[in-house]
């Protein structure tokens, strides 16, 4: 097995220097090998596959740079009679071009990195998340989102120069479907599992930007606002006090009597959250005025034998089990 090791050849890349570096080490169904001085032929080997990565690394820096410079180019567009711009074809799709290659190129953090040490993020957030084209608007949100993503030091930079309030903006009236979209999921990046992010978002009534998504038109939207609302509440409970204060159980309950979709799954899985350990929550469940306890019923009884629908019928259940199996009982007695 050792001499099989010694023997294999790597590709001289990353991959190459990884998979080296597993090998080397035993495996384990063997006992440690003793330490061994590295051959003359590996060592060569070794040198130029980090030289590889590291050119590989400079060479991504450069693209980056040359779309940047793509990206600060003066916009030569011709103006409208209304003074608004009018699209030059060739240079919107140079533009959407560059931001395609960064999204790619930023899916490795050190490239984010990069691109927030080279202002990249401070020129998308304030001449891009605004700009007239809706194709420049979209990507340069989702190449926010791509940089933010898992990046406490990039969430903390975009948070810093205002990023935050244009993304809920834009989430809440661009009249481009795929910019809302795309800017949500930019919240989300900035918002989950990041204290600072969220207190942002309260601030700036954040919760009422995913009550309006989720009573929009936009199925998209209307589905990620639902699940960033239960992933919100999931991870931070404190949140039912207030919002069960400002009357979303009512909303909640109100967007469930629209059409039924899909995203009603996390609908329901909102409204378990407002409710679990939080008598208040209960209680606004209870109002006979919003008829909670027939439409779960009626719910419950349409998506019986749907399996595509299980985790729905059990939010479904979940909720009538907690908001009206104790009253059932209560008026039982009150009837005896």
């Amino acid at each position: 097995m050792s001499e099989d090791r010694q023997n294999r050849r790597y590709p001289q890349n990353l991959q190459g220097v990884l998979q080296m570096a597993v090998d080397a080490g035993p495996a384990a169904e063997e006992a440690p090998a003793p330490v061994q001085p590295m051959s003359e032929e590996r060592q060569t080997w070794l040198r130029e596959a980090l030289s590889q990565v590291c050119k590989g690394q400079m060479e991504e820096v450069e693209q980056i740079k040359q779309c940047l410079t793509v990206l600060r180019k003066e916009n030569l567009g011709d103006q409208d009679e209304n003074g608004e711009e009018m699209r030059d074809g060739d240079d919107e799709d140079e533009r959407e071009s560059a931001f395609e290659m960064l999204s790619d190129l930023c899916e490795n953090l050190d490239n984010a990195r990069d691109l927030m040490v080279l202002g990249g993020l401070e020129l998308c957030v304030s001449q891009y998340l605004c700009h007239a084209q809706s194709g420049l608007r979209w990507r340069a949100a989702d190449l926010v989102a791509c940089c933010a993503q898992n990046m406490p030091q990039i969430q903390d930079h975009l948070l810093s120069i205002g990023t935050l309030p244009k993304l809920l903006q834009l989430t809440d009236s661009d009249p481009d479907p795929t910019v809302r979209v795309k800017a949500l999921y930019a919240v989300s990046c900035l918002v989950r599992e990041q204290e600072a992010g969220l207190q942002a978002f309260l601030a700036l009534d954040g919760f009422s930007v995913l009550m309006r998504g989720m009573q929009s038109e936009n199925e998209k939207l209307q589905t990620k606002s639902a699940f960033l609302l239960l992933n919100l509440l999931t991870s931070h409970p404190e949140q039912k006090e207030p919002l069960v204060s400002m009357g979303m159980v009512q909303q909640l309950v109100s967007v469930l009597r629209s059409p039924h979709s899909h995203f009603h799954e996390h609908v329901l899985g909102a409204l378990c959250c407002l409710v679990e350990d939080f008598p208040k929550g209960v209680t606004e469940c209870q109002i006979p005025a919003l008829a909670l306890e027939e439409l779960l019923r009626q719910r419950a009884k349409d998506l019986q034998g749907k399996e595509e629908s299980q985790e729905e019928l059990e939010f479904c259940e979940r909720l009538r089990k907690i908001c009206f199996s104790g009253q059932q009982s209560e008026d039982l007695g009150m009837d005896r």
